[in-house]
């Protein structure tokens, strides 16, 4: 297993720790925040969501530039994505951060294209993720950082920074899906 599966790998792994440190009600304490109170385990583990979002961005990096790219990470890393931003929604929507009618438009969205893609992987095609799917992924991860450490830092000023991205990325989701089919449309269309 290469360096770039290795990377990916560890951000599977550190996706039961970050559930453990959301759900599991340890007492650490907590910091005020203005308005609002930021438990330390919610701190720690949305700096372990920021690690593990970052991995994501470094273990491809790093195939596409050391010609490293596998079978293997073709497969685990968008895996390793769709587990880690599912796995924080659900969280954000039993926190009462997260309306579920977003996390299921959301969640709806990576099935459905995790579907095209293995339509297209039975016909031999390999569908690239597009620009328009990296906004929506970056606005995701944003916003569920903001909202993992409870809207610090904009909390200080009362502003719903963290509830404005996870708008602003449903509406990249949508519009990313929707350019995602229509692109890739003729899969469906041709195959057998």
């Amino acid at each position: 297993m290469n360096v770039p599966n290795k990377i990916t790998l560890s951000r599977i792994l550190l996706i039961p720790v970050f559930i453990i440190l959301m759900s599991v009600p340890f007492d650490w304490g907590s910091w005020d925040i203005g308005e609002a109170q930021l438990p330390l385990t919610h701190f720690v583990a949305g700096l372990l969501f920021i690690v593990a979002a970052a991995t994501d961005w470094i273990d491809g990096h790093y195939a596409r530039k050391y010609n490293l790219v596998t079978n293997l990470g073709k497969f685990l890393d968008p895996l390793a994505d769709k587990l880690l931003v599912s796995a924080a929604l659900i969280i954000l929507v039993e926190m009462g951060v997260a309306p579920a009618w977003v996390v299921i438009i959301i969640i709806s969205r990576e099935f459905a294209v995790t579907g095209l893609r293995l339509v297209a992987a039975g016909e031999g095609i390999v569908l690239a993720a597009g620009s328009m799917g990296k906004l929506k992924t970056a606005t995701q991860m944003i916003a569920i950082a903001v909202l993992l450490l409870h809207n610090f830092p904009f909390a200080y000023i009362g502003f719903p920074f963290g509830q404005w991205m996870l708008y602003i990325s449903l509406f990249f989701t949508i519009l990313s899906g929707v350019d995602y089919f229509m692109k890739n449309w003729h899969v469906m269309r041709d195959s057998k």
